[in-house]
């Protein structure tokens, strides 16, 4: 970990250098796309699957004008350093984990505010996309970080995996539960649960040493991470579409690009959520058949969908989503209007 941190800080130092030489490129060869991703190349999950079509599109699109290098498992940065090194210009491209930067994205962290909620993936990949059209304070915010968002990439349904089987509300109370951003950690503990911040990358460990009972996480994320080779049982709790990532590009390099390339890096970006979503359905069906002929594969629990409508109303879960209105509305956002879509409500 030192050694990875010792070499990001040098990439970073040396990065006003490669920016400027990537800026003064021109049209006549390829210029190469640095993507920064915590992925590997071989985990076969929706997520991985979506940056290589992201790759190829950007490839065929531009008639050769760019080619991306994508720099697979944090090999250039770690998955919380990915921000910045992108603002530097470590890397030009790649996904950020939005949850894991409540303080810093506070505006283009509504949803996260709002974890569980009740929307899929293609639902909230639509919302995410309005909420950028309508409101320029979302880029504004970016554009402080020198980055601007291309597309979006809602997750998929979130459930529990966990060593043991989770099966009601009940079983929530004591269970050392991997959290991450602010509104798990206020939810586990309204259930009665133990939060423990854990990353993605870090999960599995987290598991098989039983630093945690259970994470939250996908179908697809369990078998690119290969949660399930350590914990069998995966309940589904009802958080909804996890939020989520963007991809974002280094707003300096984009603003260098002639407007055609702009447009088509555009396209794509809004075409990403539905090629995900249309990634996960597959993929998912595949998992579950194989496991369910499998006596060691993992056991699909159901849950009752209608379980967090009253726990949501904790006061530490009203007051953490109160502080996202308080400051989307003084940052000129409707919030309340924005949110509406987010609430559970009775069946």
């Amino acid at each position: 970990m030192k050694l990875k941190s010792l070499v990001f800080k040098q990439m970073l130092a040396a990065s006003a250098v490669a920016v400027g030489l990537t800026l003064v490129a021109t049209s006549a060869s390829a210029e190469t796309l640095r993507w920064l991703t915590w992925k590997t190349e071989t985990a076969g999950d929706a997520q991985t699957a979506n940056i290589n079509w992201f790759v190829d599109q950007i490839e065929k699109r531009t008639n050769g004008k760019l080619d991306v290098q994508v720099l697979w498992g944090g090999s250039a940065a770690a998955q919380r350093e990915i921000p910045d090194a992108i603002s530097a210009g470590v890397g030009q491209i790649g996904e950020i984990v939005l949850p894991y930067y409540m303080n810093k994205f506070v505006l283009n962290n509504g949803v996260g505010f709002y974890t569980p909620q009740p929307l899929g993936p293609a639902e909230l990949g639509n919302l995410m996309a309005s909420w950028h059209e309508k409101y320029p304070q979302l880029d504004e915010e970016l554009a402080r970080y020198n980055l601007k968002a291309l597309g979006y990439r809602p997750l998929e349904n979130y459930g529990l995996l966990c060593k043991q089987p989770l099966r009601t509300l009940e079983d929530f109370k004591g269970k050392k539960i991997r959290t991450y951003g602010s509104a798990y950690p206020a939810l586990v503990k309204a259930l009665g649960g133990i939060p423990t911040a854990t990353s993605t990358t870090e999960m599995r460990e987290a598991l098989e040493r039983g630093i945690v009972d259970c994470t939250p996480t996908s179908i697809t994320y369990i078998r690119g991470f290969k949660l399930d080779e350590v914990a069998k049982y995966f309940t589904e709790v009802p958080f909804g579409s996890n939020y989520g990532h963007f991809i974002v590009i280094n707003r300096k390099y984009y603003e260098s690009l002639d407007p055609q390339t702009q447009k088509v890096l555009d396209d794509i970006g809004r075409q990403n959520a539905a090629n995900f979503v249309s990634q996960i359905e597959p993929i998912e069906a595949a998992l579950k058949k194989e496991w369910a002929s499998s006596k060691d594969g993992v056991q699909i629990i159901p849950f009752p969908q209608d379980a967090f409508v009253d726990v949501i109303k904790d006061p530490a879960i009203q007051a953490l989503r109160n502080k996202w209105i308080v400051q989307a509305n003084k940052a000129g956002l409707p919030a309340e209007k924005l949110v509406e879509p987010l609430l559970f409500k009775k069946q």
